[in-house]
């Protein structure tokens, strides 16, 4: 792919190795931008169990004979459980991912430890009416045993002290109580893993019945943050319906309605009201809206058209409401609300793709990237308006990519990305995207399993231009495919770099990385020596595969180069990485890495061809059948010369091998006849 530069990503010859770190090192500092580990001012976009402050530990104390009726009108209290060997008290919630997920393993653990005489009772703290349909279509699928309680009045949560809809409580017969935390870290807020580290109640329990202390006995549990605060002696300013059903409607309920990809619906007070404690962390935290571009200076406008981030005001006001009372207010002052006309943001489509099939996306674990290759049939070239992806499982579906590849079924290059919040795009007029005559869509599906098995069969539709447009948009990826990441390093750098034809006009940036990206960033250097900052992602999220689009489209001057610096965490401390001890390199699966920042321009439909063609158009790019980077000896122009070009004898030479077996053989002096006509085919192949 054209002549990228990949620092540090050259060879894996050890005798480099420390020549490879320098490298790295030196261009970093060279470019300014000083690598210090990617603390976030709040908290982690990851958040896994992590031991309480001591002040809001509860294990060792005493809960009083709490009461509850459950939702099918049966009543109790605690004492009804004080022969049992042992009585979980199970906080979960309804519209609550994080609950959602950990919901069949707690049925399952309710069947295991009834063997041994362990009693569960299920209680959720939202008292809205859906949250009642909601626990009953859970308790009817997973089978709950013991009691199901919606706690209206938060008596349980409040006697508790409870903070989440994952915390769970573990009590003795004489209602002490023994453990309190999450069941276990196999899922946290921001990553979840295939099986749990830790088996956090399990082990409490197996200790309480085995007459030993446990170790651990006080952990914060990820999960949807419970509001059980009373009201403050203070002046209400704000009601919800002068204010915050506003802020709703402009920051949440796009994703946050009913039918929405939100897991829970924003649209009305009660909504906001129940879930207001959920609501006060997120934003406390920055992790929603979400959003991870570095703020502009102080008193600068953002840049981006799809700027999400919530301003100072709205989060002062709604943290505000939420702590003096929750004020309804006057139903005169509510905001008038528009409906969504038809299923479809972009207007009706000319043409719907889906998936071949329905895929079975499994209730918990991980589930690895799934490509699904659709003909379009198009006899025509067609130039794309507006294009959108639908899932029909929201839940489930991390990302959605859709590519446009050519009649031998390579990627040529994206069309649409879906993530939630960002499920189409519609460019201005004048403006398209050209799918070629005889094209296919190859869909790349990433699942999220949600705690109960689905079926998901996505579908794109596409509005066409009805006159030919004036500006093609493309889009571009730079990326580095010979990334070779330590174990066990938390702030480990690539890079990849590329030049863009002479005056394209960048619209749109979209970083990718996998489970160890940490921070990416983009810079434009050119002739004039100032190396301008395109894009800066200091805590990158691989939830979330944002779009940022530029409110100005940037033309590209003569002299361009494109530099995308990413730093990986391969280290414990990255509670989403798989294995922390494993050296990491290029991988389709979010078990391997990768380093791409895509590019998306616009030229002008008439220009010339060859001058706005991806760099990666090329001979190399050509042979490389199967789209790795590398060449294998099958795709090799001259086999027998195989084993001198690949010098590090890995079995496949890069391009870079390639520069430099061109270099070494027109240094040779025998036979140098026969060795210049090998040499006009190799030196076009490697430019």
């Amino acid at each position: 792919m054209g002549h990228h530069s990949v620092s540090g990503s050259r060879t894996v010859c050890s005798g480099r190795v420390m020549t490879r770190a320098l490298v790295h090192w030196a261009l970093i500092l060279a470019l300014g931008w000083t690598i210090q580990k990617a603390n976030l001012s709040a908290q982690s976009i990851r958040q896994g169990p992590r031991t309480l402050p001591l002040e809001m530990q509860r294990a060792g104390r005493w809960v009083p004979d709490l009461s509850f009726v459950s939702i099918d009108g049966e009543r109790g209290k605690l004492s009804d459980y004080e022969k049992k060997n042992a009585l979980v008290i199970a906080f979960v919630g309804a519209s609550c991912p994080l609950s959602k997920k950990f919901a069949p393993t707690l049925a399952a653990l309710e069947r295991e430890w009834a063997k041994k005489d362990v009693s569960f009772i299920f209680v959720d703290p939202i008292s809205t009416e859906s949250t009642n349909l909601k626990l009953r279509e859970m308790v009817g699928r997973l089978g709950f045993q013991g009691p199901v309680v919606q706690d209206k009045t938060k008596a349980l949560a409040k006697g508790l002290a409870a903070t989440t809809t994952t915390e769970v409580f573990l009590l003795d017969s004489a209602r002490t109580i023994l453990y309190h935390g999450p069941v276990d870290d196999q899922y946290g807020i921001g990553y979840q893993i295939e099986a749990p580290r830790n088996q956090y109640l399990q082990t409490a329990l197996r200790d309480h019945l085995q007459g030993r202390k446990t170790r651990i006995t006080s952990l914060w549990a990820p999960g949807c943050e419970l509001d059980l605060s009373s009201p403050e002696e203070t002046t209400i300013e704000w009601t919800y319906h002068n204010r915050i059903s506003r802020i709703m409607q402009s920051h949440c309920v796009e994703c946050h309605r009913v039918g929405g990809v939100g897991p829970f619906p924003l649209e009305t007070y009660d909504d906001v009201r129940e879930n207001a404690g959920m609501i006060s962390k997120v934003i406390r935290d920055g992790l929603m809206p979400p959003w991870f571009a570095a703020p502009p200076p102080s008193g600068h406008p953002s840049p981006w058209a799809n700027d999400r981030s919530m301003p100072q005001a709205d989060k002062d006001d709604l943290l505000g409401w939420i702590r003096n009372g929750k004020a309804l207010g006057n139903p005169a002052d509510s905001l008038m609300v528009t409906k969504r006309s038809g299923d479809w943001s972009i207007g009706r489509p000319d043409a719907l793709f889906s998936l071949p099939k329905e895929v079975s996306v499994k209730a918990t674990g991980q589930m690895p990237y799934a490509y699904f290759k659709v003909p379009t049939g198009f006899n025509e070239d067609r130039w794309v308006e507006a294009a959108e992806v639908q899932p029909t499982a929201l839940e489930a579906v991390h990302h959605v990519i859709v590519f446009v590849t050519d009649s031998q079924g390579r990627k040529r290059e994206p069309l649409v990305a879906y993530v939630p919040g960002n499920s189409f795009y519609q460019y201005p007029p004048g403006v398209a995207k050209k799918i070629p005559s005889g094209s296919d869509l190859l869909f790349q599906m990433h699942y999220t399993p949600m705690g109960k098995p689905t079926k998901d069969r996505t579908r794109i539709g596409l509005r066409f231009a009805q006159v030919r447009p004036s500006k093609a948009v493309r889009t571009f990826p730079i990326l580095n495919k010979r990334i070779n990441i330590p174990p066990r390093t938390d702030n480990h750098i690539e890079t990849a770099s590329e030049t863009l034809p002479e005056g394209v006009a960048v619209r749109a940036l979209m970083p990718h990385m996998h489970l160890r990206g940490k921070a990416i960033r983009y810079e434009l250097f050119s002739g004039s020596k100032e190396v301008v900052t395109l894009l800066d992602v200091p805590h990158y999220d691989f939830n979330w595969q944002m779009r940022y689009e530029l409110i100005e489209p940037m033309v590209m001057p003569k002299e361009n180069r494109i530099l995308v610096t990413g730093i990986f965490d391969n280290s414990k401390g990255n509670l989403a990485n798989p294995n922390p001890g494993e050296r990491v390199h290029w991988g389709d699966q979010s078990d391997d890495e990768m380093l791409i920042g895509y590019v998306e321009y616009e030229t002008d439909v008439l220009a010339n061809e060859e001058s706005v063609r991806s760099p990666s158009a090329d001979l190399f790019s050509k042979l490389d059948q199967d789209g790795n980077g590398f060449l294998s000896k099958s795709e090799f122009p001259k086999p027998r010369l195989f084993s001198f070009f690949d010098q590090n004898q890995d079995g496949r030479v890069s391009r870079e091998e390639g520069t430099t077996g061109v270099e070494s053989l027109k240094k040779r002096s025998d036979g140098a006849q026969g060795i210049r006509a090998v040499l006009r085919g190799l030196t076009e192949s490697f430019r």
